[in-house]
């Protein structure tokens, strides 16, 4: 036996306790004696101990210290976002920023600040995370959430007040203020309802009654002018996903059964899309109090929990899933009143918040918003158009995430789950996703795919019989229902196990258990397993039987393949990870060498290209590898191709083959353009190109980058519509070189098995490091590691930790 195996099998022996006692420097963190340590009248307190890439292993004695210690740890790494994040939950963006410029859109739908800060203010004003802070559990946060929210508020604030601020961001910013309790989790509030009342801030802070006396003709345009969104022209269904245009989180994930693999234990690899900059940043830590949680993964900024991650027994992810969290209502007006509906012939009359936020440099603004038994009424929704306010109709939006702050407990119930069985369990106990998808896997060798999201409970039946004409059209296009809300009974009903009124139970979820594997990329639960589709789930939740993207197609070929082969290991996942073949790149094949092989003479694109650029933009996607490896040379010029082809090019004419859901996974194929179309976006791809200062066979590490402290940092991966596993979504900008600065993508990876020593093997990488502080050395270390397609490797066991060169031990109190 190794001797790492001998300290493993010795720290579960001995367990906490003795770990607390050999250890001197955890005694403030450890009960002593059975009772809790006295602390010195130093208030709460946390260990901290920093390893490689400034990693925190954070220990503490109870969940209020492990809060501190998560506060203080998240401020010394990401201070400016998180400040910027209580900004905006506090409805305070216009009065430091002024009115008119927008949020970060990768986290927000708001257009202005000052849409952003009426909503907030709103939410604010009315109590509503207060109110929902004291709701008992588990329809409330349990005790151990509170207690962690408390503490992480207190550890926030003693960083800020014993620190001084570095990063450029915010150094020397008035805005970088003490929190409380309530603005913590406001931020949990603000993420349940991201894609839910998220998306109609705009359309409920604008919302107005229409002048008395208005005649329904003279109010513009009606409900048959609200279309559904459309799907892209690449065929990527992004309105599967309730993200849509601004907010626009995705992900990977996909879980190995024991059958699979080389020893029988499971595999998981975890790949979530998330923004590199702002406030829905991951952060990675391990979270540790003991006897009760050792877990490791990533947070996101503001959290007190860990969102994904692994412990000891089990790993898990989550990919943001195709429900569609709310719904709207067409309320039917009193003609005498238009703030007064009908609910079976009575009216009610609708309510005013009235907000006043204060301005840069400006007047305070004051709007009145107006709120329904149904919810707020809005006048659009972000890419569904608009949803006239006239003088006998308006719409009310339902999201039940409005009244669900269990998310903290949902992922604290993931991080003390021992197999997929407890994770399963944890979330039909907490029921606090709001918009993702979980996937799973432990040390026996388990798998589980589940859509545990909080989604209201519109059945189809109840789409038939409620729906309004724009519903008809939207419910089975996009899972949007849109319902009369003049009849009492198209309210939503409530599944007997669910926590809150109005969405469904866990009986009611698509759920998929011990395949040989369970897959997700966004896509409907429709195909977790080729093998072993998911049916019979009401409309709502997905579509079945629908096209599926790129990327998901690419994935269940590669998944598919690597668990027939069988006898898997982490490093298996790891080359996937970084594999980054365009699976677009091999269906667009064949008809490029056709397209190449038909001589078409003079310019072919608006850029002044000639047949002899065409000739070698040819020559070179012959040669290309097909993938996003950045030393892959075309992958800039055939990226450039597709994304003109496609939009240019309807998916009805894109392909030849057309989908057929009894094929799903090779249909549809062949392209059909002509090779005239083609060649044209060859053309235009080689311009674009040129303009950026590239060849036609320029590397991809010259066209996609960042730049750190300096230098530049090339890329691997690249568009989802590419068909691409290794997501980096990114601004072309040719002035720049290129894909110059990324919005979103890849973000934290883990590649977790188990070898039965008691530790986990995991491999993990946060793509755009740990600290957003341009000062902190550990502001591009782990981008370094990404470019190269290299990993960090978890030090979740004791001994691993102390073993780190690099370890530091940082005690934190509340006193000094």
């Amino acid at each position: 036996m190794s001797t790492a195996q001998t300290l493993r099998r010795r720290t579960r022996r001995f367990g906490a306790a003795v770990l607390c006692a050999v250890l001197p420097f955890l005694a403030a963190a450890c009960p002593v004696d059975g009772a809790a340590a006295v602390s010195g009248g130093r208030g709460l307190s946390a260990v901290i101990r920093y390893t490689e890439y400034g990693i925190p292993h954070i220990v503490a004695r109870d969940f209020a210290g492990l809060g501190f210690g998560s506060g203080w740890a998240q401020a010394r790494d990401s201070v400016c976002d998180l400040a910027d994040a209580f900004l905006t939950v506090r409805g305070e963006r216009s009065r430091w920023f002024g009115p008119e410029p927008a949020p970060d859109p990768q986290g927000s739908f708001a257009t202005s600040n000052l849409a952003s800060d009426l909503y907030f203010r709103g939410v604010r004003d009315a109590g509503t995370v207060e109110r929902l802070r004291a709701t008992p559990a588990p329809a409330g946060p349990s005790r151990a959430v509170a207690e962690s929210v408390r503490g992480w508020a207190a550890g926030y604030n003693a960083w800020i007040a014993r620190n001084r601020v570095t990063d450029p961001a915010c150094a020397g910013a008035d805005w970088v203020r003490p929190v409380t309790d309530v603005d913590v989790s406001a931020l949990d509030y603000s993420l349940a309802v991201l894609l839910g009342e998220g998306r109609g801030i705009d359309g409920i802070t604008a919302a107005e009654p229409p002048a008395p006396g208005t005649t329904p003709a003279a109010d513009g345009p009606g409900p048959a002018r609200v279309l559904p969104p459309a799907r892209p022209a690449s065929g990527e269904p992004a309105h599967e996903s309730p993200a849509g245009r601004s907010a626009r989180p995705g992900s990977n994930a996909v879980a190995f059964h024991g059958s699979t693999t080389g020893n029988g234990h499971g595999l998981l690899l975890g790949n979530p899309h998330f923004p590199w900059h702002g406030a829905h940043r991951f952060w990675q830590s391990q979270q540790t109090v003991p006897g009760e949680l050792d877990v490791m993964g990533a947070s996101l900024l503001g959290a007190v929990t860990v969102s994904i991650g692994h412990n000891a027994h089990v790993a898990w992810s989550h990919t943001v899933a195709t429900g569609v969290p709310m719904n709207l209502y067409e309320l039917t007006l009193d003609p005498a009143d238009p703030t007064v509906y009908l609910v079976d012939g009575r009216p009610e009359r609708m309510t005013r918040r009235d907000v006043t936020v204060s301005v840069k440099d400006g007047a305070p603004v004051s709007r009145t918003q107006w709120w329904t038994r149904y919810g707020p009424v809005l006048t659009t929704l972000d890419t569904t158009g608009p949803l006239p306010w006239t003088g006998t109709t308006a719409y009310a939006l339902t999201d039940p995430n409005a009244a669900n702050l269990r998310g903290s407990d949902t992922a604290l119930a993931l991080s003390r789950a021992r197999s997929t069985d407890e994770v399963l369990s944890g979330l039909n106990r907490t029921q606090g996703l709001p918009w993702a998808n979980t996937v799973a896997a432990d040390a026996a060798g388990h798998t589980l795919f589940t859509q545990s999201q909080v989604l209201p409970r519109i059945t189809d039946d109840l789409a038939r019989r409620c729906s309004t004409p724009l519903g008809a059209a939207t419910y089975p296009a996009t899972g949007l229902a849109v319902l009369d809300g003049s009849r009492s009974h198209c309210a939503l009903g409530t599944d007997p196990d669910a926590l809150q009124p109005g969405v469904f139970g866990p009986g009611a979820l698509p759920t998929l258990r011990d395949t040989p594997y369970v897959e997700n990329s966004n896509d409907s639960a429709w195909l977790t397993n080729a093998d072993h589709p998911l049916t019979g789930y009401e409309r709502v939740f997905g579509s079945v039987g629908t096209p599926l993207s790129l990327r998901t197609r690419g994935a269940l070929h590669d998944v598919s393949a690597l668990a027939a082969r069988g006898r898997l290991g982490v490093a298996d996942l790891q080359h996937h990870q970084f594999a980054d073949r365009s699976f677009a790149g091999d269906l667009a094949a064949d008809g490029l060498r056709g397209a190449c092989a038909t001589p078409v003479r003079g310019a072919d694109g608006e850029g002044g290209e000639t047949e002899a650029d065409i000739a070698e933009a040819c020559r070179v996607l012959a040669r290309w590898d097909r993938t996003t490896n950045t030393d892959s040379r075309g992958a800039p010029l055939f990226d450039r191709f597709w994304r003109r082809l496609t939009t240019a090019t309807t998916p009805d004419d894109l392909w030849r083959v057309p989908f057929s859901p009894t094929d799903p996974l090779h249909t549809p194929r062949d392209l059909a353009a002509a090779p005239s179309a083609l060649r044209s976006a060859l053309g235009h791809a080689v311009a674009e190109l040129r303009a950026a200062g590239l060849s036609a066979d320029a590397r991809w590490s010259e066209a996609q980058f960042v730049v750190r402290d300096g230098t530049r940092i090339p890329l691997p991966g690249g568009a989802s519509e590419l068909g691409l596993w290794n997501v980096i979504d990114a601004l072309w900008n040719p002035e720049a070189g290129g894909y110059s600065d990324v919005e979103s993508g890849t973000s934290y990876l883990q590649a977790v098995g188990w070898d039965g020593t008691g530790c986990p093997v995991a491999k993990t990488l946060l793509a755009y490091s740990q600290s957003s502080d341009s000062t902190s050395p550990h502001h591009a270390d782990q981008t370094s590691l990404f470019s190269a397609g290299r990993w960090v490797t978890s030090r979740f066991c004791e001994e691993d930790i102390l073993a780190s060169p690099a370890l530091r031990v940082v005690p934190v109190a509340e006193r000094d």
